[in-house]
């Protein structure tokens, strides 16, 4: 990154940039979906599974906690966050990260004038690892590519960009789809249908970008024509092969779907208040739609919702949300675990728990 100006590398495609997100062939920044192939993403997936199995000791949640107990980690979220700052919270505490936080920028120096990248510049000083959720799209590559041009560059893992990436959420994502599948022949061949607020979802988005990973993936974006899918996802999947439809028929989904992404209206971005002359009533999850989901079928949700599911489906085994919730915990401790390299250690310690 120390090759570009921060002008010349925010122009560059995703492709090209992810290389220099990487040292030694494993993520050192975690910050756009397209930086991780498949190989990582099934990599990780085991080693979160191998993670949660130590876990379930007195002696394994021991061995975890001092991996990283001589790393800090700074949790910096200039935007507002409930489970993705708690899951990131948690999952420090099972590696033994010691955790900071600054969660409203108005108690920072900011305040005062302070430049969002002044501040972290100098947590950089302080810290191991930065986490980082900010309502700018970019900032964490911009803070990324910021600290690589310094004597003390610290990896940067991005928890939400604007509405451009959220690349631990599609992490999470597919290790609930993995998990989900895993006697149904995995993720491939799968129809995943996304539905709601897909222009300005991040997480659909980025889950997109990932599921162009597995061969024979069906992807269904069900959203009125303001709310649809941006031509960019579709271009990356046009170039790929795969194989998508875009329309606002939800009702002829349903029955279709291997997996249905629901998500909330994304109004915090709606600076002209249009989203709320929207008919979106088409688009939501009654419990009366559980007797046309396939047996085998999942209901995803990236979380918080609002009335997009029923509350009635929530005691249904095909619900996976609160599952997706715990999910992220243990990937995002996997995530910790390889970009320190300690990952290996775990994978020893599984090996004799398990002979």
């Amino acid at each position: 990154m120390s090759n570009f100006s921060w002008e010349e590398f925010f122009r560059l495609p995703p492709e090209q940039k992810a290389p220099h997100f990487q040292r030694n062939g494993r993520p050192y920044h975690a910050l756009i979906a397209q930086q991780f192939e498949r190989p990582f993403l099934d990599r990780l997936c085991e080693l979160a599974t191998r993670t949660r199995r130590i876990a379930k000791t007195r002696g394994g949640r021991l061995f975890l906690q001092d991996l990283l107990s001589d790393k800090r980690a700074m949790l910096y979220f200039a935007q507002p966050s409930t489970r993705t700052f708690l899951s990131f919270y948690a999952a420090c505490q099972i590696v033994g990260l010691q955790p900071a936080e600054v969660r409203d920028t108005n108690t920072s120096s900011e305040l005062k004038g302070e430049s969002p990248e002044d501040s972290v510049r100098t947590f950089s000083s302080y810290f191991d690892v930065i986490i980082m959720r900010h309502p700018v799209g970019g900032f964490a590559e911009k803070i990324a590519w910021m600290l690589s041009n310094t004597e003390r560059t610290v990896p940067v893992i991005n928890a939400g960009s604007g509405k451009d990436q959220h690349p631990t959420q599609a992490l999470l994502d597919i290790y609930t789809l993995q998990r989900s599948f895993e006697e149904r022949g995995g993720i491939e061949g799968k129809h995943v249908v996304f539905v709601g607020d897909l222009a300005r979802g991040r997480t659909v988005r980025s889950l997109s970008w990932l599921l162009k990973l597995y061969p024979g993936v069906r992807q269904t974006f069900v959203a009125p024509a303001a709310l649809q899918i941006g031509e960019d996802v579709l271009d990356s999947l046009r170039r790929a092969g795969v194989a998508f439809e875009c329309t606002d028929d939800f009702e002829a989904a349903v029955p279709q779907a291997d997996a249905i992404y629901m998500t909330r209206i994304q109004d915090e971005w709606d600076t002209a208040k249009e989203s709320a002359a929207l008919d979106t009533s088409r688009f939501k999850f009654t419990a009366a739609h559980l007797a046309r989901l396939k047996p085998d079928a999942i209901l995803m949700h990236p979380l918080p919702r609002r009335d997009e599911i029923a509350p009635a489906c929530d005691a249904d085994p095909r619900a996976m949300y609160w599952r997706q919730v715990r999910n992220g915990m243990w990937i995002r401790a996997a995530l910790l675990l390889v970009i320190f390299d300690r990952d290996v250690e775990v994978d020893r310690y599984y090996e004799d728990l398990t002979r």
